[in-house]
Parts: structure tokens; C-alpha cells; sequence
């Protein structure tokens, strides 16, 4: 390769596990259709053709690195990533979590957009200390203002408008099309067809405190409808404590834990709502693939899921059993014309401020400052 092939983006990413793959087709996205061409590289998992594609850039590159290669100084993987950048016009890199914004830093000279996912990245005193040798070349986005709020509390000498959010966002056209419809979804996932289901989806994992979620089905079961189920897709540490949990609340027999879905975003559909009660979430993917698929949405009342939420679903107070059990038996009065109603709504929040349109706008104003 040489500068004859024109300008050059490079996209940093830790690996392409769970959220992350989409995380970097979303910003892949934000260079169509200019005369950039992006290369996105894995610095962790294997080569793999899914993921070439589903990345949507023009070069794919997978580093294979195992986690704990990319500890300490990191310094074969600097070298691996000046090797990709020489002799190549590359004018910029997007690097998604602190560890490739680390790397590409002391790699190269460029101009960098480093993307927080998630809450505290830059608690450290080390870390900030590192960034701050670098702000002229440096803009910071947060997946919500949550998360940017939080970056701004941990730099507070740093212009306000260099740390912005970039909300994360669905290909809504594509994930539509790939959503399996209530009695295919119900099929694959073992429900029965007449069922009235509350979902969730996520790792059995403190964070996403589906110990909530239970107890509050739980106090809510005796006003739904007959044969009501609280279905959790996810693996995780908490399985048999909150198996457990279901057992001791007397609601085993109307919980099913499906383990890993593969895709499972395909099945939101199976779901009359989805309830999301994670104690700290970033953001929240799963809401807008919930809205996608036409379910209403209940959500904890922190984090970045109470902007995803506050214009078309339901909020709770953190960890409170007893609205969160209100909120549910809401759900299953809703209308027909009140579905259709708040189907709409969700479909128009998407499309003004969860889609790769609504960002591409914000994010060329965002990068003025780097003059590309």
C-alpha cells in the first residue's frame, strides 16, 4: 500500500465481542460516502469473515492478540500498529476504550478520537495524567451524556467541548430485517406461543441486577395474565443465585433462563416487554433493539438508559421492587391503539437520534477543531 490509495481512517478496537463489532460499523459508517477509507483493527480475537464484513470498512485487520498480551507497556502491540500506519496517508484513528487510545497515542502522531463506553475510564490518576500529555490531539466522546458527564467530572481543566457525546446507534433498516416475528421468535426460543412474556437480555452479572428484575416479576405475577413468563437471556456468575432467588420467591416455574443466545436480538419480538434494570448502564444497546422490534421498554432511572428511555418507555427508581412490579402490570394493559402509538414514538426516537444520519451531522461539527 501507498499514499497513492488516498486518505486513510484508521478505526483502534480492544476486540470485536459482544457490543463492540457493531460499536465499529457504527463509526465505519460515518466515512461513507467520503473520500476517507477506513481500516479497522482488532487488537484482540481471530481472524474471522463474519466479522470482516460485518465491520463495513474497507480493510480488516486482526492483530489475535490474547488480553493479557495487551497489559503493561503494550509495546509489541505499538510496534504492530506503526507498521499498519507507514507509508499510508492515514489522517486520523477513532479508538474505541482506553487501551487502543494508549497505544495509537505512542504510536503515532494522529489525531485521535477516543470513544468511552462505559463509566470511570478516567478515575485513574495515572490515566489522566497520560491523556493530558496528548489533548491537543485528542477529542473525547462518550456513548451518552451519562458517560460524558462522567469524563468531564474526571477533567474538569479540559474544554467542555472537546468531550461530547456520540450516542451509540442501530442500523434500523437492517436489524428489522433480521428480527424474527412473534411466532417464529417464540418458536426458537421454547415459549410457549400464548404467553405473556416479560424479557431481558444481558449477563448474569451484578451490574445488570436481574435480582430486581426477579423480585419485582415476582410482586407483579399475581396481576398478569395467566401463565406469565420472565424470560433472561445471558450466562454469567449469578446464574444458580438467581435461580436460586426464583425458587425461594415461589417463581421458578415462571422463569426461564435460555443461557447464551447467540444474535439475540433476532428474538426480541418473542417479548410483550423488555425490562432493563442494570444499576449503572452506559448506555443500553438492547433498548433500541427492544424498540426496533415494536416492545415497550422499562428501564432503571440511572445512567445512560434513562435518555434512551425518558421519551417512550417506562422509569423506575434504581433497585425499587415495587414500581418496577407497577411498571410491569402497566405493560400488560396497554391497547392495541396505545402499541401502535408507542411503537411509532420508538421508531421516531431511533431515526432522530439513534441512527447513523442523526450522528454523521454531529460528529463532522464535533471534528472541525482537527481540520481534516
Amino acid at each position: 500500500m501507498t499514499q497513492s490509495d488516498g486518505p486513510r481512517v484508521l478505526q483502534l478496537c480492544h476486540g470485536y465481542d459482544g457490543p463492540f463489532l457493531d460499536c465499529a460499523r457504527q463509526y465505519a459508517a460515518l466515512f461513507v460516502g467520503t473520500e476517507y477509507k477506513v481500516t479497522t483493527v482488532y487488537l484482540t480475537g481471530a481472524p474471522c469473515t463474519e466479522v470482516a464484513a460485518g465491520s463495513v470498512s474497507d480493510e480488516v485487520i486482526f492483530l489475535d492478540y490474547r488480553s493479557q498480551d495487551l497489559r503493561g507497556l503494550k509495546l509489541r502491540a505499538i510496534g504492530d500498529v506503526r507498521r499498519i500506519l507507514a507509508g499510508r496517508d492515514f489522517r486520523l484513528c477513532v479508538a474505541h476504550r482506553f487501551k487502543p487510545s494508549y497505544i495509537v497515542l505512542l504510536a503515532s502522531r494522529l489525531p485521535v478520537v477516543a470513544v468511552s463506553h462505559a463509566f470511570g475510564v478516567f478515575s485513574r490518576l495515572s490515566r489522566r495524567l497520560f491523556i493530558g500529555r496528548f489533548r491537543a490531539r485528542l477529542l473525547l466522546l462518550g456513548v451518552s451524556n451519562a458517560v460524558r458527564d462522567d469524563i468531564r467530572r474526571c477533567l474538569p481543566g479540559w474544554p467542555a467541548e472537546r468531550i461530547e457525546t456520540l450516542y451509540n446507534r442501530i442500523d434500523l433498516t437492517a436489524v428489522q430485517a433480521e428480527q424474527f416475528d412473534r411466532e417464529a421468535a417464540r418458536a426458537r426460543l421454547g415459549l410457549p406461543q400464548g404467553a405473556w412474556v416479560v424479557g431481558n437480555v444481558g449477563r448474569l452479572h451484578p451490574d445488570k441486577d436481574q435480582a430486581t428484575l426477579i423480585r419485582g416479576f415476582a410482586q407483579a405475577l399475581p396481576q398478569l395474565p395467566a401463565d406469565s413468563l420472565l424470560t433472561i437471556i445471558g450466562v454469567g456468575r449469578l446464574e444458580a443465585e438467581l435461580k436460586l432467588l426464583a425458587e425461594e420467591l415461589g417463581v421458578a416455574a415462571s422463569v426461564r433462563f435460555l443461557g447464551r443466545v447467540p444474535e439475540a436480538r433476532r428474538y426480541f419480538k418473542a417479548f410483550d416487554v423488555f425490562a432493563l434494570t442494570s444499576d449503572h448502564e452506559p448506555f443500553g444497546m438492547v433498548l433500541l433493539e427492544a424498540m426496533a422490534a415494536g416492545v415497550p421498554v422499562i428501564c432503571s432511572d440511572c445512567g445512560g438508559g434513562r435518555e434512551v428511555v425518558e421519551a417512550v418507555g417506562q422509569l423506575f427508581p434504581l433497585r425499587n421492587v415495587s414500581v418496577l412490579a407497577e411498571c410491569i402490570e402497566k405493560s400488560q394493559l396497554y391497547s392495541d391503539d396505545e402499541l401502535s402509538c408507542l411503537q411509532g414514538r420508538s421508531l421516531e426516537v431511533i431515526k432522530a437520534s439513534y441512527s447513523d444520519s442523526a450522528a454523521s451531522s454531529f460528529f463532522w461539527k464535533f471534528m472541525r477543531v482537527f481540520k481534516l
